[in-house]
């Protein structure tokens, strides 16, 4: 095989005092924000560089296309082409979406409620795609406005989440002039239907500014309601759920500031509800004459408090603090409010009576691990009735129709496997891994029944680990295509996520990120002596901040793996934490720390950063997958990684990387076939790495 080689310029940059040299650092070229919207300014000898490696990595796929294909026609098999939503009753109309099989994008439906007329498509995504003529295409909103009469929807037509605003007249269906370039995708209708807000990308593609456009004008001469001066800080705006006031929120990582003002104002001038107070998060809603404040101000794991909405100073406890419980957000009826907590990784709904305060918890399933979930029915809500679901590992998801008064609940739909699956085949567990400093670190995993746990079978362990996201065990269809060959499919639900409590999450950040890659390495090692695997016998699977995690492990163990999915991952974590004019750049600070001000941060970053770590050793096979467009990771990382790491393996395994020069996004290309495709792709290189061709 014919490897290419990137050219070395060896450049010495001295941070507090420190050297860091780099090889590569040229292709982090000054302009390199500018590719997002133009390809054409990629450096050429990077693009040839790129184009090479696509083709060695079509090449190690070629023979096994036609396992691709069986592959994407299970995939495929398994999810329900022709699918049509539970519909929500508005005002006037009933929405709801469908699928069908002949289409990629989907349909928003309506009909008036009192079905005087037949129900109307009013956005097709696939007319629109092709309306468009974009290879990629992004939906961020589809936003109906308080009469019926218009929906502003958005659009980004790369992959590198620049969104234009359009407006469409459902009673003619065709689209006004209004048109608003470079926004972050959002639309929050004022209740007149005259106007809507939205947020404007600045030139680093941070929203930090909040509009308001009135319908039939030029976006020039669009309202500045709000301006975020921090940098570190992005701001949105939403509605409260009894639609009397507008909340804007603001917030890096750690700390939020929220203002409000009425949706009746003629004139606006937010009010600020609490001024912001480092590594402080709160939000608020209004509901019956209160603000109900979720927050973590001296409750780490959040409570709720509550004030009339014309005395913010006069906090009351609502929902008080739970020890390594996290409190999270809620739903509001007329008597009711539904609530959600989570402790040990474990979600659970309550159903909170206004009147008594009495509360109690909603039961779904029996089965210990899984995940439940509740929407409203209708906008009307002087109602007893929600939908409640469930699914775990093992189960794909049911909704019920229930009645909290009398605690019925109808089953109202089911996910359909149209190419069959039963529960009864496999076993959900949850275990624990003691990782190296004590902590107990909890693994969800699904498995077939009848496999033996003899430490002969492989396992796929996926971890994310940042940004106190939470990875649910939740149902994945596609996933027996693995489990049923005799893969175990398992979720280390390390530090620096969010599934435990507050402290998981800062225990995994900053001065102590690397509990989050000796917590994933705890967790492999006690699958092998659990006997679920062996040394050697483990899949790594992640992606953007989870590929950190995998490109960090792959330095410490990579011993552990017979293979490594790095998607989208962010290995060159110095380098951008470097960088202050990258998108994410000063917001991620309260995330990794900030090595241009901290000589602490900046030696503790290179110690762990994956590119900086590469070094002379054996590496595992992997598949590293980035975009041209991709805003949030840039393609520049892994190029420089795969790089590196070739020039300093001393194995003979594939290392491949597969780079998409067409438009997509972070999340890969648009469409349900190419998604499909996209994972085909994935779970062939898992077994083919796993010598299970079958």
């Amino acid at each position: 095989m014919n490897i290419p080689k990137l050219k070395k310029i060896k450049t010495t940059k001295n941070y507090h005092g420190i050297p860091l040299e780099d090889d590569y650092s040229w292709v982090d070229q000054p302009d390199i924000l500018e590719v997002l919207n133009d390809s054409k300014k990629l450096n050429t000898e990077v693009k040839d560089y790129i184009e090479a490696n696509n083709k060695i990595t079509e090449n190690y796929f070629a023979d096994v296309k036609t396992f691709q294909k069986n592959l994407f026609d299970e995939i495929k098999g398994k999810i329900k082409l022709d699918d049509t939503g539970l519909k929500f009753k508005d005002k006037r109309y009933f929405y709801w979406a469908k699928t069908e099989a002949k289409g990629n994008y989907g349909k928003r439906i309506r009909q008036l409620i009192d079905g005087s007329k037949p129900e109307e498509v009013f956005f097709d995504g696939d007319l629109e795609k092709k309306k468009y003529g974009s290879e990629y295409f992004g939906v961020g909103t589809v936003s109906a406005s308080h009469c019926d009469n218009f929906i502003a929807y958005s659009l980004d037509l790369k992959g590198s989440e620049y969104y234009t605003i359009y407006l469409r007249d459902l009673r003619t269906g065709k689209n006004e002039k209004d048109i608003i370039e470079n926004t972050s995708g959002s639309v929050t209708w004022a209740l007149d239907s005259k106007s809507f807000f939205y947020s404007k990308l600045d030139q680093y593609h941070r929203p930090r500014q909040i509009f308001k456009h009135v319908i039939g004008t030029s976006s020039d001469q669009d309202q500045l309601i709000f301006e975020e001066k921090d940098e570190t800080f992005t701001c949105g705006i939403g509605i409260t759920s009894d639609e009397k006031y507008f909340i804007i929120g603001t917030s890096d990582h750690i700390t939020t500031e929220e203002y409000f003002f009425s949706t009746d104002s003629k004139e606006i001038n937010p009010t600020l509800f609490q001024k912001r107070k480092n590594d402080v998060r709160y939000s608020i809603d209004s509901w019956h004459g209160y603000f109900y404040v979720h927050t973590n101000e001296e409750a780490r794991d959040y409570k709720v408090l509550r004030c009339k909405d014309n005395q913010i100073d006069k906090l009351e406890v609502f929902i008080p603090a739970k020890k390594e419980t996290v409190i999270s957000g809620f739903e509001f009826l007329d008597d009711y409010i539904i609530r959600s907590e989570k402790s040990d990784a474990i979600p659970k709904l309550y159903i909170r009576n206004i009147k008594t305060n009495k509360e109690e918890e909603i039961k779904i399933s029996d089965e210990a691990i899984g995940v439940p979930g509740v929407s409203l029915m209708q906008k009307d809500t002087n109602t007893k009735k929600i939908r409640i679901g469930w699914e775990s590992m093992a189960t794909p998801g049911r909704v019920y129709e229930y009645d909290i008064v009398t605690k019925e609940k109808k089953l109202v739909k089911e996910t359909e496997i149209p190419s069959g699956h039963d529960p009864r085949k496999y076993v959900v567990e949850r275990i624990k891994a003691k990782s190296h400093d004590g902590r107990m670190i909890p693994i969800s995993l699904v498995r077939l029944k009848d496999t033996k746990q003899d430490g002969k079978s492989k396992v796929l362990l996926y971890a994310y680990g940042a940004y106190k996201h939470s990875v649910s065990p939740s149902f994945s269809a596609s996933r027996f295509c693995l489990v049923d060959r005799g893969i175990t499919f398992a979720i280390a639900h390390v530090r620096g996520g969010g599934d435990v409590s507050d402290a998981w999450h800062t225990e995994g950040k900053k001065k102590f990120k690397k509990n989050t890659f000796l917590d994933y390495i705890a967790c492999a090692n006690h699958l092998i002596e659990q006997r679920y695997t062996y040394k050697g016998g483990i899949c790594f699977y992640g992606g953007s901040a989870g590929g950190l995690t995998g490109g960090a492990v792959a330095n410490m163990a990579p011993d552990l793996f017979f293979g490594m999915l790095l998607l989208v991952p962010f290995v060159d974590t110095l380098t951008t934490m470097l960088n202050e004019k990258l998108p994410l750049t000063p917001g991620e600070w309260e995330m990794w720390g900030n090595p241009i001000k901290s000589k602490e941060y900046f030696k503790y970053i290179s110690s762990y950063s994956p590119y900086n770590n590469l070094e002379k050793k054996d590496y595992p096979p992997m598949l590293i997958t980035t975009s041209l467009f991709d805003n949030r990771v840039l393609y520049s990382e892994p190029v420089k990684y795969i790089a590196k790491l070739r020039d300093l393996k001393t194995d003979n395994n594939d290392q491949l990387l597969k780079c998409k020069m067409e438009a997509a996004g972070h999340g890969g290309m648009s469409g349900r076939d190419n998604a499909i495709t996209e994972l085909a792709e994935e779970y062939s290189f898992i077994l083919k790495s796993a010598k299970i061709l079958k």
